[in-house]
């Protein structure tokens, strides 16, 4: 099965998908962050096409951004100034073909994630 990278992301205070948070790709190679695709979350909390697609899809190690801080003063969530969480950066590695799922569950001041599926 060729491989590919999804996510979605959960706004665990308000018990909903975290709707409008712009998600960033990098790979990471030799000390470098090469970005590689900018994308918004749609109305359920995912992007509308996969991050890294089929045909684009190689392992190695990468990085997700999620904008959580500016998604969070876009929704009216009450801000401290400076944001106790602002981008948070997910660093994670792809070793084989195979459907890679990286969800974030966040909140003001927590998150979490995991490999899903």
């Amino acid at each position: 099965m060729p491989g590919y990278l999804t996510t979605h992301v959960l706004d665990t205070a308000r018990g909903r998908p975290a709707a409008g948070m712009e998600v960033v790709l990098f790979r990471l190679e030799t000390g470098r962050r090469i970005e590689l695709v900018r994308l918004v979350t749609n109305a359920d909390g995912r992007t509308d096409r996969q991050i890294l697609p089929e045909g684009e899809f190689a392992t190695g190690t990468y990085e997700l951004e999620f904008h959580a801080g500016a998604w969070m003063d876009a929704t009216g969530v009450s801000a401290e100034n400076p944001r106790f969480l602002d981008v948070i950066p997910i660093r994670f590695g792809m070793s084989q073909d195979d459907h890679y799922h990286v969800p974030l569950l966040v909140s003001p001041f927590g998150y979490s994630t995991y490999r899903g599926s």
